[in-house]
């Protein structure tokens, strides 16, 4: 019996790493949609801008030409901005359309490309990693904040729409993770100890965190879940 197949954008690093080697080994076969060199987890590796439609629907048919099948869909690729991109009226525009591109057009893009095979076999589960800034908006993120509140409601959106054909739809919602697009940020004692007081575990979470939850939803063992956000950000949002 051929494994399920599972293609996770934005795999080459940070949560897209440490869910790639989370789901190779949990048994998927796995294609990775980035810019980035790949993890060597990988058995298909695309090159894709996830906000190209062009760019996703050639990779979606690639994957389903070596694979014939995808099975789980983890919408990983995102990005907060950087240090321009801060409260609203000092963000630039340019930086806002890159956070929307990647944060809301992507998953929205990659979700439509996967839909019609998915629907076609009646079954399939689509994973959207948005955040805890999508619950509770982070201070200074206007960005960032407004763009995985958007990715959260697309989650739900999907979950109502395809349930009652086999089709589910989650979000994971990370809270503050350790991956080189927060490295600035935590290389600098003064945030990094701010970050922290406001974690009641006490700690920012590793990638890996992140990719247990996902690994948990993408076995199928909560097969009734569908249209949840799933928070993993050590308590930050129950204060």
């Amino acid at each position: 019996m051929s494994p399920p197949v599972a293609v996770v954008t934005g795999g080459a690093s940070g949560i897209g790493r440490a869910t790639c080697a989370r789901l190779h080994d949990d048994g998927f076969a796995l294609a990775v949609l980035d810019l980035e060199p790949p993890p060597e987890e990988a058995d298909l590796v695309l090159t894709v801008d996830v906000a190209d439609d062009l760019e996703v629907g050639a990779a979606v048919d690639a994957v389903l030409a070596r694979f014939g099948r995808i099975d789980v869909l983890v919408n990983n690729a995102g990005v907060t901005g950087g240090p321009a991109a801060t409260v609203c009226h000092e963000t630039p525009v340019a930086d806002l359309d890159r956070v929307l591109a990647t944060n809301v057009r992507g998953p929205f893009l990659c979700s439509r490309a996967v839909l019609p095979t998915m629907l076609a076999r009646g079954a399939g589960h689509i994973i959207t990693v948005a955040s805890s800034a999508g619950i509770a908006a982070f201070p200074g993120r206007c960005a960032y904040t407004a763009s995985k509140g958007a990715a959260l409601m697309f989650a739900k959106s999907l979950a109502l729409d395809y349930a009652a054909v086999g089709i589910r739809s989650n979000a994971v919602c990370p809270g503050f993770v350790r991956t080189p697009m927060t490295q600035w940020r935590l290389d600098d004692p003064e945030l990094a100890a701010a970050v922290e007081a406001n974690i009641p575990i006490g700690r920012v979470a590793d990638p890996d965190d992140v990719a247990d939850a996902i690994s948990v939803l993408a076995s199928g063992r909560m097969s009734y879940m569908t249209g949840h956000a799933l928070v993993v950000d050590g308590g930050w949002t129950a204060r």
